[in-house]
């Protein structure tokens, strides 16, 4: 029997009809030679402090830093993982090879290597790699199986990312804790969180520092077009009034005329990274929520893997390029002037040195059906980019006209420019003609006549009365742009890409990471904007190493870790130097640090003083609760029992069970939604523990292991 574990029990479905193995069993599949599990996600990580030493459970500062001899991995102690564990264990024995059919990504090899070391597998291991789930994919994938050497480095550069994490994560967060913290309170400090929160938080210093200046400008109308100042702003009023004076009556001279044709290049495919800002500007979706929806949309066939950092594709996918058109049902009008030609082979799309794991995200040509609005939201941006990639290019007409007024003696002359752009032939953009988000958008370009060099006339000009603004706060939009950037404000897609190596964590975990802060309540979000809540700010100011906080600091770490997946760097160099730097940290706190505390958030969180938040209206939406996908698994949806809304996954190994009643109180509709969304209700009032005669008021909670708890 051959064995084939995947990450999770829909793929395994959809692996064991292709195979034949089509017999449900306990925590797995079988038939025609084959027996197909899955993993549920996480079934193993890393030992904590306490497996090492009994000892360092308690926290003391006189331990750190805690740095094991040899690191080891452990089950998650949670009875459904524990069960399925040892359905695989018992596989792994009786079968005579094993196919690795996790996520085609480092964590998904991460996950597998670590379940088959605990379940002592010595049998001959292969691995199936694939960009998709269709059945094509899987059909081809099985057809072309690869060693699992050949993914070793993958595994190396996981296994260094998770010890390296663990390591300052582990005695960061006890360090500046015990140091710094109150209470109960702890501090949480990440390799990849703590930076992040220092790009959030320098921003809101920049607003709250941020001094507004009155500026004036100097403009004038020659023949309907706004021209202005060549040497931009004027600082003093004075001397703008002055200007106005002293060309105000006097003709204005053309004094050159230039156009010039040129093209704006095609936006290139999404990333996940990419997907996810366009997500957040045109829909307002977290980034979370994005990865959800695109995965959801994986996993129903309907998109390639999402959880990648490329924009191209290989050249192997052009012949299939067609195909994936025509499948395109819902935007034929946009495809056909696509397939009436041959389709173009740009280097801006093909390009097998800059892909890795995968190639972009892109369509795969089946239609969906069965998806929810949110979903069908994201397959149009994928879809709309993947058919906009082969449009031509967009042509605009770029015009620059100078011209001068002299004063009356003659002895100066005062400079003016305006320039104007054409749209020519729309080219790629029509496929985004009707998006009333880009409509919004686009500023509005100023129409340019033909102005013919040394001709005169009058003018009307004016003087504009202006004030600087304050820097923007961060949105997730902009925030993603600037993990991907090693914290640097960049919008150019060109420069960003060039600095994707040292970029702040992965694509896959940027999301999971933001939404850590939230939960640490070192961040909160008012409409789009973010904003660094009392302890954010502290935190960061606490911290004196830049080494933990520093974003482009951190952007050279990653670049190590993919340099390991390259095989470029030593895994065992990059854990020594976290080591030493652990060492140093940590001398430094205990030694030379002050001995302030860290305040404990509000549950107000006040902006700065600079930024003026707009009103968001909340649009909500009556949600069913049968139509919520499962915190969990994010495979199954929720089905009403007899006492209890429970996972449609149960049988396979999904225990989430949402009671109809909990501590003597009859949960509502919206309750149990915001449960199983949210992730914990708003107050409810007369909860009373078991065998209690008083009653309390109270939060409810999802736990990090989905059971339901009282939040502290």
């Amino acid at each position: 029997m051959i064995l084939c574990i995947a990450e999770k029990p829909s793929v395994a479905r959809d692996i064991a009809s292709i195979l034949g193995a089509n017999v449900k069993r306990d925590g797995y599949f079988e038939g025609n030679g084959y027996a197909v599990s899955w993993t549920i996600g996480h079934l193993c990580t890393l030992k904590e402090p306490h497996d090492y030493n009994a000892n360092h459970k308690s926290w003391s500062l006189y331990d750190l830093p805690l740095i094991p001899e040899k690191f080891g991995i452990k089950l998650i102690e949670n009875p459904g993982q524990l069960r399925q564990f040892k359905v695989i264990e018992r596989l792994v024995a009786e079968c005579v090879e094993v196919i690795n059919c996790g996520d085609a990504g480092q964590e998904g090899e991460l996950i597998q290597r670590w379940v088959l070391h605990l379940a002592k597998c010595n049998k001959p291991v292969k691995r199936l790699w694939i960009s998709s789930l269709t059945d094509e994919a899987i059909k081809d994938g099985f057809k072309n199986l690869k060693a699992a050497t050949d993914y070793n480095r993958l595994y190396a550069a996981g296994n260094a990312r998770a010890v390296g994490d663990w390591l300052l994560g582990i005695n960061a967060t006890r360090l500046y804790t015990m140091k710094f913290g109150q209470s109960k309170q702890v501090l949480s400090i990440g390799r990849v969180q703590t930076p992040t929160l220092n790009i959030i938080v320098t921003r809101h210093k920049e607003i709250e520092a941020f001094n507004s200046t009155e500026f004036f400008e100097l403009h004038t109308i020659y023949r309907g077009v706004d021209f202005s100042f060549d040497k931009g702003r004027i600082d003093k009023e004075e001397r703008a009034n002055k200007g106005l004076q002293m060309i105000s009556g006097q003709p204005f001279t053309v004094t050159n005329f230039e156009q010039k044709e040129g093209k704006e290049g095609n936006p290139k495919l999404f990333n996940l990274t990419s997907l996810q800002v366009e997500s957040n500007r045109k829909h307002g979706y977290t980034s979370e929520q994005t990865l959800n929806l695109v995965q959801n949309l994986y996993e129903k066939k309907v998109v390639s893997y999402p959880r990648v950092d490329t924009n191209y594709l290989t050249d192997d996918l052009y012949p299939k390029i067609p195909g994936i058109m025509e499948g395109l049902l819902h935007f034929k009008s946009l495809t056909k002037p696509v397939l009436e030609k041959p389709i173009p082979k740009s280097k801006n799309v093909f390009d097998n040195a800059k892909v890795t794991d995968h190639h972009a995200i892109i369509p795969t040509g089946i239609a969906p059906s069965g998806i929810s609005p949110e979903e069908q939201h994201i397959y149009i941006l994928i879809s709309k980019r993947f058919i906009a990639a082969f449009y031509p290019e967009c042509k605009v007409s770029n015009t620059t006209v100078l011209g001068e007024v002299a004063v009356p003696d003659g002895s100066l002359k005062i400079g003016f420019k305006a320039t104007g752009r054409q749209v020519l032939d729309l080219g790629w953009r029509k496929v985004f003609a009707d998006d009333k988000a880009d409509k919004a958008e686009s500023p509005a370009e100023q129409s340019m006549p033909i102005f013919v060099e040394g001709e005169t006339g009058p003018h009307t000009p004016r003087i504009d009365r202006k004030k600087t603004t304050a820097p923007k706060p961060h949105t997730e939009a902009t925030l993603l742009k600037a993990m991907e950037a090693a914290g640097r404000n960049v919008e150019d897609e060109e420069l960003r890409e060039a600095l994707k190596s040292n970029g702040i964590g992965r694509p896959s975990t940027r999301a999971n990471i933001i939404e850590t802060l939230f939960k640490r309540q070192y961040i909160v979000r008012k409409g789009k904007s973010i904003f660094a809540t009392e302890t954010g700010v502290q935190l960061i100011d606490t911290i004196d190493n830049e080494l933990i906080k520093s974003p482009e600091l951190t952007g050279q770490w990653e670049s190590k870790l993919r340099q390991i997946e390259k095989g470029e760097y030593d895994p065992e160099l990059f854990k020594s130097e976290l080591i030493a730097m652990l060492k140093e940290i940590t001398d430094e706190v205990l030694f030379n640090a002050s001995n302030k505390r860290i305040t404990l958030v509000s549950e107000e969180v006040k902006t700065p003083k600079k930024v003026s938040v707009p009103r968001v209206k909340k649009i909500v939406e009556k949600v069913a609760i049968e139509a919520i996908l499962c915190p969990k698994c994010k495979t199954g949806k929720f089905l009403k029992g007899k006492n209890a809304y429970g996972c449609s996954n149960y049988a396979n190994g999904c225990k989430v069970i949402v009671p109809f009643e909990i501590m003597s109180k009859k949960l509502t509709d919206a309750q149990i939604v915001d449960l199983l969304t949210v992730g914990k209700t708003k107050k409810i009032k007369g909860l009373k523990y078991p065998g209690q005669q008083a009653s309390m008021d109270g939060v409810l909670e999802l736990t990090d292991d989905f059971n339901i708890g009282l939040e502290e």
